[in-house]
C-alpha cells in the first residue's frame, strides 16, 4: 500500500484514455486501468494518432519514445521487432508509442519528420531527443533513457 509520502504517476490508458494514479514502486506490478480494468503498461507499443496523441502524451509521467513508422518502409518493418523487443524491456520505465506517418499528416508536420522511421523521445510532452533510421533494441532502450 502506498503512503502519503510516496510518489504517484498519472498514467493515461491507451485503452479508454482515463488518466490513472500508480504509486511509483507499483509500475512494474501490472497496473490496470481503474475504469476499463485494462492493463495500463504491458510493454507493448501503443498506437496512436492525431486524434489521441495529445491526450495521452500529457498525461503520460513516463518517458514516451515516439517511432514514426509507415507501413510501406522496409527500415521500420525491420525495426518492429526490435521496438516490440525494447517496449518489453522498458515496460514499467517508459511507455512506447507507434504513430503512422501516412495516417497522421498533422502529427508528422509538427514534428517536422523528414525520414522514417524516426524515433522521438518526449518527456513531460516536450522533445528531448531524436534518432532516425532503424534501430537494433538495445539502441532504442538507451534512447528512451529509462
Amino acid at each position: 500500500m502506498a503512503t502519503m509520502d510516496t510518489p504517484r504517476l498519472h498514467l493515461p490508458c491507451p485503452h479508454c484514455g482515463a488518466t490513472n494514479r500508480v504509486p511509483g514502486e507499483r509500475l512494474g506490478d501490472d497496473p490496470v486501468c481503474g475504469r476499463c480494468g485494462q492493463p495500463l503498461l504491458d510493454g507493448r507499443p501503443i498506437e496512436l494518432g492525431d486524434a489521441d496523441f495529445d491526450a495521452f502524451v500529457g498525461a503520460s509521467a513516463l518517458p514516451v519514445l515516439v517511432d514514426f513508422w509507415a507501413p510501406w518502409c522496409g527500415p521500420c518493418r525491420s525495426m518492429a521487432p526490435a521496438f516490440e523487443q525494447a517496449g518489453r524491456t522498458l515496460k514499467g520505465r517508459a511507455v512506447l508509442v507507434k504513430v503512422n506517418s501516412d495516417d497522421n499528416p498533422g502529427l508528422s508536420q509538427r514534428f517536422a519528420i523528414r525520414s522514417i522511421p524516426t524515433l522521438v523521445r518526449l518527456q513531460g510532452g516536450r522533445e528531448t531527443q531524436r534518432q532516425s533510421g532503424a534501430l537494433p533494441a538495445a539502441q532504442i532502450v538507451a534512447l528512451a533513457g529509462a
